[in-house]
């Protein structure tokens, strides 16, 4: 048979499109062509496909080859396609049978020894492969990556040898088994650690338990960093769903997947000088940024100011909507961006401004210019805003503050309500749920509205302090929320006020 066709997948964002190999050969000048639009990598396979044959002991026929990748308005890249190649050119000049082909999909690029190297993309790639009811093929280095996948069938091999004896059935290859990824919770930094900032604490507690985005003022060495750190240690662990989510994207960057750090939610601190680019993600093949890196986890951003405005202004719609398109002119990609926003700045150039000390000598006109490079419509997004102010030494050596597993607890148990009533936290509560799930009484709702004129807050500030006061309330165990803990919303926007 001089047609053979094999199945593979291309990347594309988070997904991972079907790609039909089908190889002809036919009677002609020795030749092979790769049609249906490839790229320079998948191009430049036609010459490790042939090393690999040749020093696999096989025969590289000596005739017209045709290679079709399809669909053809699809652009294929990298060097997952030489497996699947050079399996559809044996199998097309019959040195292996095609009646196993159908029941599989291969990825993996080949040593010109024959060798199977690994590739980025496998996660997604088992998972689409898994709904198909196919197995997956992979390289030995990919095997733990794909076994996370639960129900998915995989084989895996080091060498062109080891496919192609298995699909004679000389030498069949053994399923791999299912990952056991650790249950037992990953050693996080423990909250304990930070003395004093009791209200900096509680608002940390509100922000973890709601998945509310915070912003800490306050001069530099009073604890802002170490908070933040501590937050992936009271946060719930990831559900096996999200956890997939997050490993893919990390699948796609080609990190390193621990299944001890399965669960644990990701926690992302780019430098300043990061770009718009390396934020959000992009590039000719778009890849995902720290957003997407940070996805169902912690994006800290510590020196707020410092980062160019036109940068963080990229945050704006991702925070809104929990995802990112990335267009460019050949290809479009949209990646997940479900991320919470943690943020430290000063509170003035120098650092110290409102310090009994008097260090600060920063004028009005500065400290205005300063906090200008925050846009308006970005701290309207922000839930909450804090003062982490510099605190007496006395205070710091006193006794260490509660645990993380017993703030944990309490931050589990809120979300669990919040799920429970909405199937949502309380961050992501959409504008039609707001009524049925943060409901006021007439007297609290006119406060509020008096309180929104004095302080002339904008419609999305009115959304977000509900849903701050509802995680109060969550917190607290009560299904009301009372004049008090809206009070307690309201003082959580500190930037909000002159």
């Amino acid at each position: 048979m001089s047609l053979a066709i094999v199945y593979s997948r291309a990347q594309c964002g988070m997904e991972a499109p079907l790609v039909t190999v089908e190889v002809h050969i036919a009677n002609g000048l020795p030749s092979l062509s790769i049609v249906g639009l490839p790229e320079t990598a998948v191009r430049e396979s036609k010459d490790r496909v042939r090393g690999a044959i040749l020093n696999s002991r096989f025969e590289f026929p000596t005739r017209r080859i045709t290679i079709n990748l399809a669909p053809a308005d699809l652009p294929k890249d990298g060097g997952r396609f030489d497996l699947p190649i050079a399996l559809g050119i044996l199998a097309a000049s019959g040195q292996i049978p095609t009646t196993r082909l159908p029941h599989y999909e291969f990825a993996a690029e080949l040593a010109l020894s024959g060798e199977l190297r690994g590739v980025h993309g496998i996660l997604p790639m088992t998972l689409k492969t898994a709904a198909a009811k196919r197995t997956a093929v992979v390289p030995r280095e990919n095997a733990a990556e794909a076994t996370l996948v639960g129900g998915a069938g995989v084989l895996a091999g080091c060498h062109l040898l080891d496919i192609t004896g298995h699909l004679t059935g000389v030498q069949p290859l053994e399923p791999q088994p299912a990952r056991q990824v650790s249950a037992r919770r990953p050693d996080c930094a423990d909250l304990a650690d930070v003395r004093g900032q009791h209200h900096a604490r509680r608002a940390l507690e509100i922000a973890a338990a709601g998945g509310h985005s915070l912003l800490m003022i306050g001069p530099p060495g009073t604890g802002k960093s170490l908070l933040a750190s501590r937050l992936p240690g009271i946060l719930p662990p990831l559900d096996e769903t999200e956890a997939l989510e997050v490993a893919a994207i990390r699948s796609l960057c080609g990190s390193a997947i621990d299944p001890a750090c399965w669960r644990q939610r990701p926690f992302r601190a780019p430098h300043h000088t990061a770009s718009a680019v390396a934020l959000v993600g992009g590039g000719p093949n778009p890849r995902p940024g720290e957003i997407s890196l940070a996805h169902q986890g912690v994006l800290f951003l510590d020196e707020l100011t410092e980062f160019e405005r036109r940068v963080l202004e990229v945050l704006r719609e991702p925070l809104e909507t929990g995802h990112i398109m990335i267009s460019r002119a050949a290809r479009q990609a949209q990646y997940p961006a479900r991320f919470q926003l943690v943020a430290a700045m000063n509170p003035c150039p120098c650092g110290y401004l409102g310090e009994s000390s008097g260090r600060c000598r920063c004028t009005a006109d500065q400290v205005a210019r300063y906090r200008q490079k925050l846009s308006g419509p970005l701290l309207d997004r922000i839930d909450m805003h804090i003062e982490v102010p510099r605190l007496p030494l006395a205070e710091l050596d006193g006794p260490a503050g509660e645990t993380s597993a017993a703030v944990g607890e309490r931050v589990l148990r809120a979300r669990q309500a919040q799920r429970s009533r909405a199937g949502v936290i309380n961050s992501r509560l959409a504008n039609a749920q707001l009524e049925a799930c943060c409901s006021l009484k007439p007297t609290d709702r006119q406060w509020l509205q008096l309180a929104m004129e004095k302080l002339q807050l904008s419609a999305r500030a009115w959304h977000r302090i509900l849903k701050v006061a509802r995680t109060i309330a969550d917190l607290d165990g009560s299904d009301t929320i009372t004049r008090a803990r809206l009070a307690e919303a309201i003082g959580y926007r500190v930037l909000d006020r002159a």
